[in-house]
């Protein structure tokens, strides 16, 4: 499949152009912006989980790069809310889901292989965009905002785990409070 894959050209969707198309799992749809390839593809989305949706456990062998642009995006680490920015490296894993909704805006197969460091963080901080700051995209152990007191305190809370445990529970209609 080749969707806008000539990157030497300008590319638009106008709004009443665009479409949904169904995902692999139920309730969740993109919206196809850029595609080379079939399931397994180098492709840009805009992503819409309904309520209670979620994927199964996958890998990412070439990378994914997220921008939370409405609703909470979950995964078995935490809750994102809209603004957040999370860059999973190449070979990396995981579980997403939404309690409440979600639109997100995806890069896939898009990072050199080298990238090892995940990323987390919330663009709303106005502390993320510090002149002279912490670099989060940078790949040597500077300090960044995905090490910062804040992030460190929402990813070791206790109503953390219970969010999480809830909305990945939900999604698998399972009771969270068995897991």
């Amino acid at each position: 499949m080749r969707i806008n894959a000539d990157f030497s050209r300008r590319a638009a969707i106008a709004r009443a152009e665009h479409s949904w198309v169904a995902s692999p799992e139920n309730g969740v749809e993109r919206m196809m912006l850029d595609r080379i390839g079939a399931e397994r593809a180098r492709a840009t989305s805009l992503v819409r989980y309904r309520p209670r949706s979620c994927f199964p456990p996958h890998q990412h062998p070439g990378g994914e790069e997220i921008l939370v642009l409405e609703g909470t995006f979950s995964d078995e680490t935490a809750d994102y809310s809209s603004g957040w920015y999370l860059r999973n490296p190449p070979g990396s894993a995981h579980r997403p889901a939404s309690r409440e909704g979600a639109l997100i805006f995806v890069k896939l197969w898009q990072m050199p292989a080298y990238e090892r460091v995940p990323v987390r963080t919330n663009t709303r901080d106005p502390s993320a965009w510090q002149r002279g700051g912490r670099n989060p995209l940078r790949q040597d152990r500077t300090p960044g905002p995905q090490s910062s007191p804040n992030l460190i305190r929402r990813a070791t809370s206790p109503h953390l785990r219970e969010s999480v445990a809830a909305t990945l529970a939900a999604c698998s209609g399972l009771d969270p409070t068995n897991t």
